[in-house]
C-alpha cells in the first residue's frame, strides 16, 4: 500500500485519501469500527477509539510518520532483523514511545548504541512480540514496562514483584511472554537504563579511591579507613564509608544524536542571528564567540556543545533530618533552543555526591571523573552517529560556564566568600565593615557601580555617611586568576579550581555565573520581612538601629 501521503501536507487531497484508505484498511483487517489504536503523534497507538475520533486525530495532531509498518492494524509483523534495519529511516522515532512516556525518558535514553546505529532494534526487539499470542494491546516490553512503573511507584519489594509477574502468567493464555522472576525483567529492561559508576571515597573528602588508590583500604592523607565503622567501633570491610554516583555525560550525548528531532534541535543555534544586537541565546555571549574565535576548528562545526555546570546542597530527607546535605552535579546543554535546554529530560545528572555533610571546598576530588570526561569531549570523541544527517562524525564539547549561589560559587572557583575580602570582583580592595551591634561584616562600596552622576553616590545620611565617588575595578582574567593563585598571594583565594585542568578554562572572559533565584529570593524575603515585621526575619532591630547610628556618625 502506498504510505507517501504519510508525508504530505494535513491539508492536501493525498493526505485526505491516505487517511480514508488508512482507516478502510484497518476497518477490514480489525472488523472492528470502535476499538482501533490512533496513530496520531499524541496517541502514538496506545490508546482505543472510533474511526470518527481517530479521523479527528490524525487530521489535527498529524499521524506518526515513523510508524512505517502498520503492525496494530493488520499488516504483518516484521521479523526482528528487517526491523533493524529501517532504523534510520524512522528519523529517531519508533513505536515504542510508550517507554518514554511511562519512565520519563526521551528518545535518545534508548541504551549505549554508538558504535552501530542499527543496535537498537536488537535491543528492544521485545517490544515486537505480544504478550501472548493474538495479543495487540501489548508487546512483551511495553508490559513489562508499566508492571515496571507501579512497582516503583508504590515501592513494591523485589520479592513482591516476583510474586506479582509469577501471577500475571497465571492469568494470562499459555505461551505468554511474561519472566517469571525479578531477575529475568531486570535483564530486559537493564538495556533501557543509564549506566553508572559507582566510586567509593573517603569520609573526610580527601581522595576518591580510582586509578593509583582504587584498592587502597586506607586514606593516603588523613589515614582513616575506606570502610564504614559500625556502632560498636569494629569496620565493617566491604561496606563503604562514603559513595559517590558518577553518571558519564558521553554516552548520553551520543544518544542525542542518534535521535532525529534531537540531533536537528542541537544545530538549530547555527541558523539563527541576533538582529537587535541583543544577547538572546548563549550563541550571543562573549564566551561562545571567544570559542569560535580562539577554536575555529571547534566552531566551524555546529554540533560541538556548549555546556553549563550546576550544583547545590539539597535535603533528600526533606523535613526529617535538617543536617543531611546531598550534591548534585548538573550539566545543561545551550545548543538546544530555550525552550528545551531547561527541559527535565535535557538536564543531564552526573554526579550525586552523597552526604552527611556537604563536600564544601574539597568537591574539586568529587569533580575529578567529570572533568576528565569534559578533556575527552574537548579532544574529541570519533565515531559518533548523526541520526539527522546519517554520517558519523567526530563530537567535541566545551564547559563554558557554571551556575551556583554564592556560597557554592566558592567552593568552585576557589574564591573567598566571606569576612573580609569576600567581593570576588574588589578583592583585597573590598570596602568591608564590621558592625559593632551586629557583630557581622557589612559591604558598603556598592555605589560605585552606579553612573558617575547618580544622586545616590552624593548621599550620606541614607547610607553609612560618606559620599561615594570611586569608580568600578575591573574583574580579574581567567590568565590572571590563574598566575595569583599559582604565584601570587593567596589572600582571596582558598585554592586553585580543578576547571583550570580544562585546556580552554583560563581564557574564558565569564567562567562562574550567579544564580539570580537565590539572590532574589533571599532579598525579598529580607525586603518583606522587615516590611511586615515578620518575628525572626525583621531586619530592623535595635542592633541594626544602632549600627546605622554609630556608622552615620563617622563623618
Amino acid at each position: 500500500m502506498d504510505k507517501s501521503w504519510m508525508h504530505s501536507n494535513r491539508r492536501s487531497k493525498a493526505y485526505e485519501f491516505g487517511v480514508e484508505a488508512f482507516l478502510n484498511f484497518a476497518v477490514e483487517n480489525l472488523l472492528t469500527t470502535t476499538h482501533i489504536r490512533c496513530p496520531c503523534v499524541k496517541c502514538v497507538n496506545l490508546k482505543l477509539f472510533g474511526v470518527g475520533i481517530i479521523r479527528d486525530h490524525v487530521y489535527f495532531n498529524g499521524i506518526d510518520q515513523s510508524y512505517k509498518n502498520w503492525t496494530f492494524h493488520g499488516e504483518p509483523w516484521e521479523a526482528t532483523t528487517n526491523a533493524s534495519r529501517n532504523v534510520e529511516e524512522d528519523d529517531g522515532h519508533s513505536r515504542y514511545s510508550f517507554v518514554s512516556e511511562e519512565i520519563d525518558m526521551d528518545d535518545n535514553d534508548f541504551g549505549d548504541f554508538g558504535s552501530d546505529p542499527y543496535e537498537f532494534a536488537n535491543v528492544i526487539g521485545d517490544g515486537d512480540q505480544p504478550v501472548y499470542p493474538g495479543c495487540r494491546k501489548y508487546t512483551k516490553l511495553s508490559a513489562l514496562v508499566k508492571l515496571y512503573n507501579l512497582k516503583a511507584k508504590h515501592g513494591m519489594s523485589d520479592v513482591c514483584f516476583t510474586e506479582l509477574l509469577i501471577l500475571q502468567g497465571d492469568l494470562l493464555p499459555e505461551g505468554n511472554t511474561i519472566p517469571t522472576s525479578m531477575y529475568e525483567a531486570k535483564k530486559t529492561l537493564c538495556a533501557l537504563g543509564l549506566s553508572y559508576e559507582k566510586m567509593q571515597a573517603c569520609p573526610n573528602d580527601c581522595i576518591l579511591y580510582r586509578k593509583e588508590y582504587e584498592d587502597s583500604t586506607n586514606c593516603p592523607t588523613c589515614g582513616i579507613s575506606r570502610w564504614k565503622e559500625g556502632k560498636d567501633s569494629i569496620l565493617k570491610e566491604g561496606v563503604p564509608a562514603k559513595v559517590v554516583w558518577y553518571f558519564s555525560p558521553i554516552p548520553r550525548f551520543k544518544r542525542m544524536f542518534q535521535s532525529h528531532e534531537t540531533a536537528k534541535s542541537l544545530t538549530c543555534h547555527a541558523a539563527r542571528k541576533s538582529i537587535d544586537g541583543q544577547m538572546s541565546h548563549p550563541a550571543d555571549s562573549p564566551s561562545w564567540k571567544l570559542l569560535d574565535d580562539k577554536w575555529p576548528e571547534f566552531g566551524n562545526e555546529p554540533r560541538n556543545l556548549r555546556l553549563a555546570l550546576s550544583s547545590d546542597g539539597l535535603n533528600p530527607h526533606s523535613s526529617l533530618s535538617s543536617r543531611y546535605s546531598c550534591w548534585p552535579v548538573i550539566l545543561v546543554t545551550y545548543n538546544l533552543p530555550p525552550w528545551l535546554c531547561m527541559k527535565r529530560k535535557f538536564m543531564m545528572l552526573t554526579l550525586l555526591i552523597s552526604g552527611p555533610k556537604q563536600p564544601g571546598n574539597d568537591i574539586d576530588v568529587y569533580l575529578e571523573p567529570l572533568i576528565d570526561d569534559l578533556k575527552s569531549l574537548w579532544v574529541g570523541i570519533r565515531g559518533v552517529y548523526d541520526a539527522h544527517n546519517g554520517e558519523y562524525f567526530t563530537f567535541r564539547a566545551a564547559l563554558m560556564w557554571t551556575i551556583n549561589d554564592f556560597p557554592a560559587y566558592g567552593n568552585l572557583s576557589g574564591c573567598v566568600v566571606k569576612e573580609y575580602k569576600a567581593c570576588p570582583i574588589c578583592g583585597d580592595d573590598t570596602p568591608s565593615h564590621r558592625l559593632k551591634n551586629g557583630h557581622k561584616i557589612c559591604y558598603i562600596g556598592h555605589r560605585k557601580w552606579l553612573p558617575i552622576n547618580h544622586p545616590y553616590r552624593r548621599q550620606r545620611a541614607a547610607f553609612h555617611g560618606k559620599p561615594e565617588y570611586g569608580i568600578p575595578p575591573e574583574p580579574l582574567t581567567g590568565e590572571e586568576v590563574l598566575h595569583v593563585v599559582e604565584n601570587g598571594d593567596r589572600v582571596c583565594w582558598k585554592k586553585k579550581s580543578i576547571f583550570f585542568d580544562l585546556e580552554y578554562w583560563k581564557y574564558l572572559p565569564v567562567r562562574h555565573a550567579l544564580d539570580v533565584m537565590h539572590i532574589e529570593k533571599n532579598v525579598c524575603d529580607s525586603i518583606i520581612g522587615t516590611l511586615l515585621e515578620i518575628p525572626g526575619k525583621n531586619k530592623d532591630g535595635i542592633a541594626a538601629r544602632l549600627d546605622l547610628l554609630n556608622m552615620g556618625g563617622q563623618n
